[in-house]
């Protein structure tokens, strides 16, 4: 009977070990956790600060909205918008842009799509139904109508602006530099470099 702790003492010693190798375990387990969870943040932090800055100064994904530019895009389709090439150079007579809308009132988006109609210092009108730049019929093979909405005087495009129009030349379905006048560089994000959804309808513009 008296030998009976010292049978006992090996086993709780055994017992203790494995508690302690156990605590062990799940403090290594807990730490390397933890830094894994630290590493997956920092790796998260990192790529939305690069991607918030591509989508600030390189590039940006845009949503077509109503159907001033109708027949080139259509409602729904997503736009790339180039922004870094404005930091190069200019907009250009021809280019498909998105710009802050300069209007106001309740119908006022917080982007437009257009066509670069006129440069700074061209002179644009509409006569018969026709558009003119610097006195000569615009070759337009993107519109599917003449300019069904009244014709205009020329207008010279001052220094530092963009006279802007959209595709759809039927009465009333563009708000554009007809309706409030050309728009300054800074009001222009970027120029829409192709459609990349629908994937049917992918295409450089």
């Amino acid at each position: 009977m008296e030998r009976e702790p010292e049978e006992e003492y090996p086993s709780f010693r055994r017992r203790s070990e494995r508690y302690s190798r156990l605590e062990k375990y799940r403090s290594n387990r807990s730490r390397k956790w933890m830094a894994e969870l630290k590493d997956g943040l920092i790796t998260a932090a990192a790529v939305f600060a690069v991607m918030s800055l591509l989508n600030l100064f390189v590039f940006n994904i845009s949503m077509v909205k109503g159907r001033s530019m109708q027949p080139t895009l259509y409602e729904g389709e997503r736009l790339f918008i180039n922004k870094i090439t404005l930091a190069f150079d200019n907009p250009k007579r021809g280019d498909v842009i998105v710009l802050h809308d300069p209007s106001s009132g309740p119908d006022r988006k917080e982007y437009l799509v257009k066509r670069v109609i006129g440069l700074p210092g061209d002179i644009v009108e509409v006569r018969e139904h026709r558009l003119y730049v610097n006195g000569k019929p615009s070759e337009e093979t993107y519109v599917d109508t003449i300019i069904e909405d009244a014709d205009f005087a020329p207008v010279t495009v001052g220094k530092g602006l963009y006279f802007i129009m959209g595709d759809n030349r039927h009465a009333g379905a563009s708000k554009d530099s007809r309706y409030f006048g050309p728009v300054p560089l800074k009001l222009i994000v970027g120029r829409a470099a192709y459609i990349w959804w629908p994937l049917s309808k992918m295409n450089t513009l």
